[in-house]
């Protein structure tokens, strides 16, 4: 097999078409084969095969350096360029990323993980390359929806005009995670429906075929010279005034078509902006008949397609997006925001239920903020779902549009704390950082399901700007009837003494479990559901003094400006009580489990019952 043959990049060079295409067979089997063990992004770099191995054999790597937009695409990539043998590891404890990362190897650029990033960091190399004098080209591969995002468009407004040439390769497979949103993904649409188009097309079309010389084959020809005027005007004037030289559309899947466009792209002194259409998921059925299901996918079996192991029947995302649509059959205001990620937030029956209030703003979480600051001063109540970890790229509007205009915006913070496998781009460890000090914003996190749901109905009710964070996963085994939660209150689960376990979020159920097991060792403690991040239960906390040395915070989010070091300030100048915090160490967490990485940092039951133990014997 010609994949076992590969130890470089350079290798590349010296094939020919038809043995390329025939290494792309071998590439797309090998994906296929892997990530239905490991789970992972497969219909995007299915999707790119051919492209990639056309660029690596006209660029010479690692001189030129190539840049890719968030890295999921970047497993053929990997394959290429030293790590065929490890790629089973991907995803894996101590294995390969999921995404570029600058560790792995001199051919990844940047660690990297968030879309929309890739052309301004290739602009950054090519001036640099010229300011220092040195050669080299530099291209940036962007696509899979990263071109929503406003970053991408800051960045070709720069460096289209800019001196320094760099390569923009654009993927266009008309997919993000899930189908394109935005005007110039519908444009095109919406003439090719008209009525008046339509029955032109058709009237030319019967007149040419009924010519008796000729007619078939003008046909043809218009139709091809159609498709170079659609896309000219639609994308080649669009980046040609922005000061890029544009080639394309290119047949994404034709290696011979896409080695001439790129040598082509090497000659020039200009920046140059290729478009490549490609088709997500090419050579794999279950996943060209659904590219959005093995956009990001579990373990499966690589014969049928089907998933070896089914999503939670009840996780914390599925319980947001039955409450939302619950609550929205109530309420007509009630309206619902996603950036890109509709089903992964749960969103998808409010979607098809109520999609005149369902808005997929695309791959752009500070528009997404931003605009839902517009539909609450109009009196709407907006909903806006977003991962922990995008929701970082809209802090400002957080701040300067919900916030100092103490808007009723509710941010549904999904994949808060420890994510897993995805690694560091993805983990939410920092959300209560970043919003925990934003003055008129509640912050929040429930401890199951059923506060989920309060939570949600409750912060509709109050008028202001609030976040709640909840984790990835299957919800809380712990459930009961629940009414409406009030501002900054928490539970008093269980009295003790002695040592008060402050447990916030998903942490109380293993905080329940630790004192249980600490009672079994005849060690009553305090155990409380925070609740709230800010506004803190004051009263409640500077009561725990009066029969108690010890406040153990539990939090899935890092040490510093978490929930734990808010306590902490609380509390720093009363000497009688001391708190000890129980949280992810500073830093990077890496790609794991979540069960695994949690037990690591001592976030699990036994761990927190280890340290509970040793400060109640203290």
């Amino acid at each position: 097999m010609i994949i076992e043959t590969l130890k470089s990049p350079s290798d590349l060079k010296k094939m020919s078409n038809r043995k390329l295409e025939q290494l792309a067979k071998e590439i797309r089997e090998s994906l296929i084969r892997d990530v239905s063990k490991t789970g992972g992004h497969l219909s995007s770099n299915l999707g790119i095969v051919e492209l990639t191995l056309a660029m690596y054999s006209v660029f010479d790597l690692p001189k030129d350096r190539v840049v890719w937009d968030v890295g999921h695409q970047a497993y053929v990539h990997k394959i290429l360029t030293g790590r065929k043998d490890r790629f089973d590891s991907l995803r894996q404890k101590n294995g390969l990323s999921g995404f570029t990362r600058i560790y792995e190897s001199q051919f990844d650029q940047f660690n990297s993980g968030h879309a929309s990033n890739s052309i301004s960091l290739a602009y950054g190399l090519a001036k640099a390359r010229d300011l220092k004098h040195e050669d080299g080209e530099v291209i940036a591969v962007i696509g899979d929806g990263a071109l929503t995002g406003g970053l991408a468009y800051e960045a070709l407004n720069n460096a289209g005009k800019g001196e320094s040439k760099i390569i923009v390769v654009i993927n266009d497979n008309e997919m993000s995670i899930g189908h394109n949103v935005g005007h110039i993904s519908q444009s095109l649409s919406r003439i090719r429906t008209r009525k008046t188009y339509m029955r032109t097309k058709l009237d030319v079309k019967k007149i040419l075929l009924r010519m008796p010389l000729g007619g078939p084959w003008l046909f043809r020809h218009i139709e091809r010279l159609k498709r170079r005027i659609k896309y000219f005007l639609l994308g080649g004037v669009l980046l040609e005034e922005m000061g890029f030289v544009y080639l394309g559309p290119v047949d994404g899947h034709d290696i011979k078509a896409l080695r001439k466009v790129m040598r082509e792209a090497k000659k020039l002194d200009e920046s140059v902006a290729i478009h490549v259409r490609t088709q997500k998921g090419k050579g794999f059925a279950p996943a060209e008949k659904d590219p959005a299901l093995y956009h990001g996918i579990g373990p499966f079996d690589p014969k049928t397609g089907e998933p070896l192991c089914h999503t939670p029947s009840t996780s914390w995302s599925e319980v947001f997006g039955k409450t939302m649509v619950r609550l929205a059959q109530k309420d007509k205001q009630i309206a619902a925001i996603s950036a890109a990620m509709v089903d992964g937030t749960g969103l998808t029956d409010f979607a098809r239920y109520y999609p005149e209030r369902m808005f997929d703003v695309g791959i752009a979480e500070e528009h997404a903020v931003t605009f839902a600051a517009g539909l609450a001063k109009a009196g709407m109540k907006p909903v806006v779902a977003v991962y922990s970890t995008f929701l970082q790229r809209a802090y400002d509007s957080i701040v300067h549009d919900i916030c100092m205009n103490q808007l009723p915006v509710i941010l549904a913070v999904d994949r808060a704390g420890v994510v897993g496998e995805d690694g560091e781009s993805h983990q939410g460890i920092y959300d209560l950082a970043y919003l925990g000090h934003i003055p008129n914003l509640t912050v929040m996190a429930p401890a199951d399901q059923e506060e989920l749901k309060a939570m949600l109905e409750s912060a509709l009710s109050w008028q202001c700007p609030c976040a709640i964070r909840y984790p990835r996963g299957c919800v809380s085994k712990r459930t009961r009837p629940m009414q409406m939660i009030e501002p900054g209150k928490a539970e008093v689960i269980e009295k003790g003494h002695k040592i008060a376990i402050l447990a916030l979020g998903d942490m109380v159920e293993p905080a329940l479990e630790a004192a249980a097991m600490l009672k079994r060792k005849n060690m009553d403690v305090t155990l409380i559901n925070a609740r709230f991040v800010s506004p803190l239960d004051e009263d409640l906390i500077f009561s725990l003094k009066e029969d108690h040395d010890w406040i153990l915070t539990v939090e899935d989010h890092i040490e510093d400006d978490g929930f734990g070091a808010r306590v902490s300030a609380l509390l720093s100048e009363t000497p009688s009580i001391k708190v000890h915090r129980l949280a992810i160490p500073n830093g990077f967490l890496p790609q794991g489990t979540r069960a695994g990485l949690l037990k690591e940092c001592g976030l699990d039951s036994e761990g927190i019952a280890r340290v509970a133990e040793k400060l109640y014997k203290g």
